[in-house]
């Protein structure tokens, strides 16, 4: 049998024109397991407001990080891609699509098909699960097999911030670029998610947010996503044996009245200053490619509100992007390598 492999990333807008904008944010945004509420709710919030007014602001943030060769995410992307492909041979193909936007997950299985794949392996290029990441990734791929009516045998690579070679590549590449010793303070920064997401993948019923589940062993850490980006912060202060007081988590990328995971990075990076915590360096394990929410959000508009709250030094990590380290890392999930 035929074994391909499939990459799947957020995606991107094709261009930084605000109708493209527009456009992405719409299928963004409808997405049931992004902003989860009823139909009716999530398209009077999304068509009705929204797309009326964020596309030009969110437009305006594209062509901030926007390059030559178009939207850094794609680009990376594509790079990690082509990496992994040399290292596999020609005789196992490989494709990219993105959730959101081109290239699509359907025209990347289309490629699949076409080269005679009998078994998919597919990697979600998310390190911790979420249902608005890893879930609707899994279903989405699931949902366009189904309308190809194409019967392939498949598999989903599982989160892996807890990952050997995953967390070799990331604190190699953290510690190529920062020492501890040189900051107050290194700020872990994920994407944050919505409480009630947090609750809704939790089959147990065990998840409190409080502090004390995400510490205790249990079966509800497979699926949640404030315990695995606790954990990934503890594995990297570990394998690089950080002093942990030196160190905290946050969450950015807050959007709504709704409460969600904190601390948020945001009001963290205007508060340190003012506690006298005047150099910081930020790293940003939830994104294995740099993109909006890391160039541009933490990059400048994070580095701005902390060196007008008084900050002195501010450096951010970039993302593992297609270091070969994390190619080959790829390789070693794709070959059934145990890690």
């Amino acid at each position: 049998m035929k074994k391909g492999l499939l990459l799947v990333n957020l995606g991107s807008p094709d261009s930084t024109d605000p109708n493209d904008v527009k456009r992405y944010l719409g299928e963004f945004l409808m997405d049931e397991r992004v902003i989860d509420l009823d139909y009716w709710k999530r398209a009077l919030l999304v068509k009705g407001i929204i797309l009326n007014t964020r596309p030009k602001k969110s437009a305006a943030a594209y062509k901030k990080v926007w390059t030559s060769e178009g939207s850094p995410l794609i680009v990376i992307s594509e790079r990690l891609t082509k990496k992994v492909r040399e290292r596999l041979g020609s005789e196992t193909p490989v494709a990219l699509g993105m959730r959101y936007g081109n290239p699509s997950i359907k025209s990347a299985l289309e490629e699949l098909r076409m080269k005679g794949v009998d078994q998919l392996f597919v990697i979600p290029l998310y390190p911790q699960y979420a249902m608005s990441t890893t879930e609707t990734v899994e279903e989405k791929v699931k949902e366009d097999l189904q309308a190809m009516e194409w019967k392939v045998e498949r598999t989903f690579q599982p989160p892996f911030y807890n990952d050997r070679n995953y967390l070799k590549a990331l604190t190699s590449s953290i510690a190529e670029q920062i020492d501890q010793n040189e900051y107050d303070k290194v700020l872990f920064s994920y994407h944050g998610i919505p409480e009630r997401h947090i609750f809704k993948t939790d089959r147990t019923g065990l998840c409190k947010i409080d502090g004390s589940c995400c510490n205790t062993p249990s079966e509800a850490h497979k699926r949640c996503y404030r315990h695995q980006c606790l954990q990934t912060t503890k594995n990297v202060i570990s394998l690089l044996n950080w002093s942990d007081d030196k160190v905290l988590t946050t969450f950015q990328s807050r959007l709504g009245r709704a409460e969600w995971l904190k601390p948020y990075t945001a009001n963290t990076l205007e508060e340190l200053p003012r506690k006298g915590i005047k150099k910081i360096a930020v790293i940003t394990p939830a994104f294995v490619a740099d993109c909006l929410e890391t160039i541009e959000e933490i990059g400048m508009e994070g580095k701005e509100e902390f060196l007008h709250a008084g900050g002195e030094k501010y450096d951010v990590v970039p993302c593992l992007n297609d270091r070969d380290d994390f190619a080959e890392t790829i390789v070693t999930w794709f070959n059934g390598v145990d890690s």
